[in-house]
């Protein structure tokens, strides 16, 4: 079973998410590392939005991978190295996110860090899925 968790009694999320996900101990969990927004030929995007697609084509890899789908996504922890990329990073994420019923959003959290290893990198996303 999963279920999402928005408690009538605290505020509503801010955006395409939920505040939390229950699943059944019977469930497989998928776990990403942190992932980053660069092609297989080392390009890096300029832009926060640019990498963050990059991101979630990648972590739908991963899912497809471990026979899971963007929909068994039930947390997503998101970083980004400035403020002004958080809205390039919420616009992919939403993208991402579009086909899934609200229902079945995950729960996200977003950091502002000091950076990443290479500075050109703006964004970096991790996942954890479940799936019956």
């Amino acid at each position: 079973m999963r279920q999402t968790l928005n408690p009538a009694t605290i505020r509503p999320p801010f955006a395409r998410y939920v505040h939390g996900v229950a699943v059944s101990a019977d469930w497989r969990l998928l776990v990403t590392s942190g992932q980053l927004g660069i092609t297989a030929q080392d390009r890096i995007p300029p832009d926060a939005r640019g990498q963050a697609d990059l991101i979630f084509s990648a972590l739908t890899a991963i899912l497809a991978e471990g026979g899971m789908r963007p929909a068994d996504t039930i947390r997503l922890n998101a970083f980004v190295t400035d403020r002004s990329h958080m809205a390039g990073y919420m616009a992919a994420r939403d993208a991402w996110l579009a086909d899934v019923a609200e229902d079945q959003l995950p729960a996200s959290t977003l950091v502002i860090v000091s950076g990443f290893t290479r500075p050109e990198f703006l964004v970096e996303v991790e996942l954890t899925a479940a799936a019956h």
